[in-house]
């Protein structure tokens, strides 16, 4: 009797990965234009490779853009399991967030199993980086500042919905402690608040 060929290794990963665009943000509000994790990672890798550029470039900083990129990228991609999360319900209270943490924990490392070992221990890292205390705080800082980014687009198209949460976006990242994002407030966020036909063409 012949032996049956092997069945050829799969790994599904990226496959997973690729799936990030059905997770919608912002589940409890009404959007003009929805928004999925997939476009939000690639919103919060720009800024957050734009904000370790400023650091170094302006303030004597040491990270590598390249680096801060890679976390913005996969800084979400455990809810391709969890869903998109609202803040007021993932911050209820201590115990539920210790909870939802380890459910993430718990979801990035099932998103590493569907690699091979030796490429799971390359990309281990960029999921688990928080020992890194400058690039959670440079990547959080990002997010915040895509999310004040998606809030002003909603509000440009006259949905009010987004309001609030842009003012308190606004209050906390103008509070940050990193100078590099006062700079990206001052600097490039009022860009956003325009038009095409007002944007500096040339």
């Amino acid at each position: 009797m012949k032996e049956k060929p092997a069945k050829p290794e799969q790994y599904d990963f990226f496959a997973f990965l690729s799936r990030m665009r059905y997770i919608s943000r912002w589940g409890l509000m009404r959007n003009t234009v929805p928004e999925n994790i997939q476009e939000h990672s690639l919103d919060v890798a720009v800024i957050a490779h734009a904000l370790a550029v400023i650091r170094t470039t302006y303030f004597n900083g040491n990270l590598d853009p390249s680096r801060a990129a890679l976390y913005g990228i996969f800084h979400d991609a455990s809810e391709i399991f969890t869903g998109d999360m609202p803040t007021p319900v993932k911050h209820f209270n201590p115990n539920f967030k210790k909870s939802f943490h380890q459910l993430e924990d718990r979801a990035r490392k099932k998103l590493l199993a569907m690699l091979p070992p030796e490429l799971a221990v390359e990309y281990e890292p960029l999921f688990f980086f928080e020992h890194e205390e400058e690039y959670v705080e440079l990547v959080k800082a990002a997010d915040k500042i895509a999310a004040l980014v998606k809030c002003i687009e909603e509000e440009k198209s006259g949905n009010l919905e987004f309001r609030r949460a842009g003012a308190e976006h606004l209050e906390q990242l103008s509070a940050s402690p990193l100078p590099e994002v006062r700079y990206f407030l001052e600097k490039f966020l009022p860009g956003y608040r325009l038009s095409l036909d007002e944007l500096n063409l040339g």
